[in-house]
């Protein structure tokens, strides 16, 4: 009983907390997002004197040859493709690490470290995308998003391959599975909680990155979502209310995302802890 007026506390805390953090910020984009150039310059949460949704959504949508149409299909091509590299090829190596260790598991593991603490190096990054001709396409910038999420993405899937039986995979090799038929038809599918996880964290991940787009896929061929924010500003003039308005448009998928995935996304994140 005398805990109770603690955990009412506390959910109250979270609750302004979640307000504050959240909420607020999304109301006064959609405010903004719906006033005239005039009254959005001045970024306040008065309610608009006119409403201009369908104005401000068309001006936004047709700006520069539909530039956020091309970037909405970029970014879900980049997003797709980069996320399906992620879960195969981290769910393939944590397994490896976590099945088959060797002589060069501790240095894989130090690599795998690296990756989560040292910064990328862009100019050299970049020199190397020239080499390849992968700089400033969307191929290229795949590459970059599954090399700086490996790391994450091997150690969340070792986490939780440690806790799978490793009788199943004897009986698969007593059956007469191989590696690959181990892996995709035995081993992939328990994997499940996990593989959600990552797909829904990561897709938000990339779907949102400004600073790869900008830094090695420059240029207006190829824009992702995150870049077209600098069609509305520049150094003397910014349409605040076409902002908030392409704010509000690139923020909607990743909202609904976490809305109807926000349960698998706990759920993947503890059952590795849990069991292991």
């Amino acid at each position: 009983m005398k805990r109770r007026p603690i955990h009412v506390v506390g959910g109250v805390a979270a609750i302004l907390v979640s307000i504050v953090v959240f909420i607020v910020p999304f109301a006064f984009i959609i405010i903004n997002a719906l006033k005239d150039q005039r009254e959005a310059s001045d970024r306040s949460f008065a309610l608009p004197t006119t409403w201009h949704f369908w104005d401000n959504l068309v001006e936004v949508l047709s700006t520069r040859d539909y530039m956020l149409v091309t970037a909405f299909i970029n970014s879900i091509i980049l997003t797709v493709a980069s996320v399906t590299l992620l879960v195969i090829l981290g769910a393939m190596v944590g397994f490896v690490l976590q099945r088959r260790p060797s002589g060069w598991t501790k240095v894989i593991d130090f690599l795998v470290l690296a990756g989560l603490i040292i910064p990328p190096a862009v100019v050299p990054t970049i020199w190397v995308l020239q080499g390849l001709n992968l700089f400033k396409t969307l191929h290229g910038l795949t590459l970059i998003e599954v090399a700086y999420g490996l790391s994450f993405s091997v150690l969340l899937f070792r986490a939780f391959i440690s806790t799978v039986p490793r009788e199943l995979d004897e009986a698969a090799i007593i059956d007469g599975a191989g590696p690959f038929r181990l892996f995709f038809r035995i081993v992939l599918p328990l994997l499940r909680p996990v593989v959600v996880t990552l797909i829904v964290t990561q897709s938000v991940a990339i779907f949102n990155d400004f600073t790869n787009p900008l830094y090695y896929l420059p240029g207006n061929k190829n824009v992702t979502l995150q870049l077209t924010l600098f069609n509305f500003q520049s150094q003397f003039n910014t349409s605040y209310n076409l902002l908030f308005m392409n704010i509000l448009l690139i923020t909607i998928p990743p909202l609904i995302v976490y809305t109807f995935f926000n349960r698998q996304i706990v759920a993947g994140l503890t059952a590795g802890a849990v069991k292991g």
